[in-house]
C-alpha cells in the first residue's frame, strides 16, 4: 500500500499552480446615492448602511404575512427553483470529486492455459488477486481540475442567488395580488353603490314623470346610468374572481376568503413607507446582481481551466495488494504485489482546439462582465423608477381624493336643483358620471400608491 499512499501524497504536493485570472470587483458605474424624491421617499445620507428592508417590516397585515409564509412553502415555481439549486450543488460535488483519486478495491481470479511454446505443453494456470488501486488520477499541476471545480461552485452559488431573487419576486407578487384583489372588491362596491344611487334617481325621475314635471328622455337617461353601473359591477365581480384565482395560484393552495381584504382602504395603512436613506451600494447585494457576479467568477475559472490545457498533464495509475495460486493462502505472506505507472502527456497539436476553448472562455467572460454591469445599472434604474412612481402617486392620490369630495358636493347640489325643478336632469346625470369616474380614479390612484411600496421593496432586493 505504500506506493498507493505515496502516489496520493505526490499529487497533493505537485498540485499548486493556478492560471485563473485574479478577480477584482469593479466599481459600479452608478451614482453613489439614489435620486432625490419628495414625500416619505426622499433619499437621505448616502453613507447610511446599505441594508435592504425585510418584507415583514413593509407588509404589516397579519393575513398577508401568513399568505406570504404559505407561498414560500407551497408555491410550485419556487419549489422548482429550489430543486434546480440542489441539482447545481450536486453537479459541483461531482466536479469536486475529480480533485481526489478514486480508490477501488478489487478481487480477481485469473485462469489461463499457456501454449506449448511457453511451457512445453498446455499448462493450466490459476491464481487469485486482491488489492486496492488508483486508475488515471490526474495530478492537478496547473489547476485545471480546481478551476473546473471552482466554476461549478460559482455556478451553484449563482443558482442559489437566483433562488433568492425568485423568493423576493414571489413575496412581491403575493403582496401585489393581495392589493389587486382588495382594489377590485372596492371597485365593485363603488359600482354597486353607483347602481343603487342610479336606481334611486330613476325612481325619482319616474315619479316626476308621473307628476308631469319630467320627460321620457329624463327617464331613459336615468335608466342608462343604472344599467351602465350594473354592467360595470358585473365586470368587477369577474375581476374579483380572477384576482382571487391568481392569489390562490401564487400561494399554492385555495385561500379562504376570510383571509383576504374586503377593500383597499382596509389594508392600505398596513403597508409601511420604505425609508430609502441608503447608498446605492445596497444594490450590490441584490440577488440578481450577486447572481451575475457569481457567473462572472465562474467564467474566470473557465479561463483558468482553458489555459491549463496547454500544459503537460500528469496521470498516475497504481495498485497494491496480494496474489496467490491458492485462495486459502491469498492473504498469507509473502504474497504482496504492487504496480505504479505514472504517465505524462504534452499537447503538441490539437488542431486549434485548445486555442478555440481559450478564446471561447475569454469571450464568455467578456459577456459575463457586461451582464454584471447591466445587472447593476438595471437595479439602479428599478429603484429610481420606483422612487419616481412612489413620489408621484402621493400628489396624484391627494388630487383624486379632493376630486371625489368636489364631485360628491356637485352631485348633491345638482340633485337638489333638479328636485326643485331649477335645473335639467342632464346636469344631475353629468354629476353622477363625474362622481363615479372620480371614485374609480381614487381607487386606482391608491392602488398605484400602495403598490409602489411593493415595487420599491423588490427593487431594493428586500430581505426575507
Amino acid at each position: 500500500m505504500r506506493p498507493v499512499l505515496a502516489m496520493g501524497l505526490a499529487g497533493v504536493l505537485l498540485a499548486g499552480c493556478n492560471l485563473q485570472p485574479r478577480y477584482e470587483r469593479s466599481a459600479p458605474s452608478i451614482p453613489a446615492a439614489f435620486p432625490q424624491q419628495g414625500g416619505p421617499y426622499q433619499a437621505a445620507d448616502a453613507s447610511a448602511p446599505a441594508v435592504p428592508p425585510e418584507w415583514k417590516s413593509v407588509f404589516g397585515d397579519a393575513r398577508l404575512q401568513r399568505l406570504i409564509q404559505t407561498a414560500l412553502a407551497q408555491n410550485r415555481n419556487l419549489r422548482q427553483t429550489v430543486a434546480n439549486v440542489a441539482a447545481a450543488h450536486a453537479k459541483f460535488e461531482v466536479q469536486r470529486s475529480q480533485l481526489l483519486p478514486t480508490l477501488n478495491a478489487t478481487g480477481t481470479m485469473v485462469e489461463q492455459h499457456l501454449p506449448a511454446a511457453l511451457g512445453g505443453a498446455f499448462q493450466p494456470s490459476r491464481y487469485y488477486e486482491a488489492g486496492l488501486g488508483v486508475s488515471n488520477y490526474e495530478v492537478d499541476l496547473f489547476g485545471r481540475e480546481r478551476n473546473l471545480s471552482d466554476s461549478a461552485f460559482q455556478t451553484y452559488l449563482a443558482s442559489d442567488e437566483g433562488r433568492r431573487a425568485a423568493q423576493i419576486s414571489l413575496v412581491g407578487e403575493v403582496a401585489t395580488a393581495f392589493l389587486t384583489l382588495a382594489a377590485d372588491r372596492q371597485m365593485e362596491d363603488v359600482a354597486r353603490a353607483t347602481q343603487d344611487s342610479a336606481q334611486q334617481a330613476l325612481a325619482l325621475t319616474q315619479s316626476r314623470l308621473d307628476a308631469g314635471v319630467a320627460s321620457d328622455l329624463d327617464v331613459s337617461q336615468a335608466q342608462t346610468v343604472a344599467q351602465q353601473a350594473r354592467a360595470e359591477a358585473a365586470a368587477y365581480a369577474v375581476n374579483v374572481a380572477q384576482a382571487k384565482d391568481a392569489l390562490d395560484l401564487l400561494v399554492g393552495q385555495t385561500v379562504d376568503s376570510a383571509a383576504t381584504p374586503a377593500s383597499l382602504d382596509e389594508i392600505a395603512p398596513s403597508f409601511a413607507p420604505i425609508p430609502v436613506g441608503l447608498n446605492s451600494d445596497v444594490l450590490l447585494n441584490r440577488p440578481d446582481v450577486l447572481q451575475a457576479e457569481r457567473e462572472l467568477r465562474a467564467a474566470d475559472a473557465q479561463i483558468g481551466a482553458a489555459r491549463a490545457a496547454f500544459f503537460p498533464q500528469l496521470t498516475l495509475t497504481g495498485s497494491g495488494g496480494v496474489a496467490s495460486f491458492g485462495l486459502s493462502n491469498l492473504f498469507s505472506a509473502p504474497n504482496s504485489t504492487w504496480s505504479f505507472t505514472p504517465a505524462i502527456t504534452l499537447p503538441l497539436f490539437t488542431g486549434g482546439q485548445n486555442i478555440g476553448n481559450l478564446h471561447a472562455a475569454k469571450a464568455q467572460r467578456d459577456a459575463a462582465v457586461a451582464g454584471y454591469e447591466n445587472a447593476v445599472q438595471s437595479a439602479f434604474r428599478d429603484v429610481a423608477d420606483a422612487l419616481a412612481s412612489a413620489g408621484g402617486t402621493v400628489e396624484q392620490l391627494d388630487a383624486q381624493q379632493a376630486l371625489v369630495a368636489a364631485a360628491a358636493q356637485a352631485l348633491k347640489l345638482a340633485t337638489a336643483r333638479y328636485e326643485r325643478g331649477a335645473d335639467t336632469y342632464l346636469n344631475m346625470l353629468d354629476a353622477q358620471r363625474t362622481l363615479y369616474a372620480a371614485q374609480e380614479g381614487a381607487v386606482t390612484a391608491k392602488l398605484a400608491h400602495v403598490s409602489s411600496r411593493v415595487t420599491l421593496y423588490r427593487a431594493l432586493g428586500g430581505g426575507g
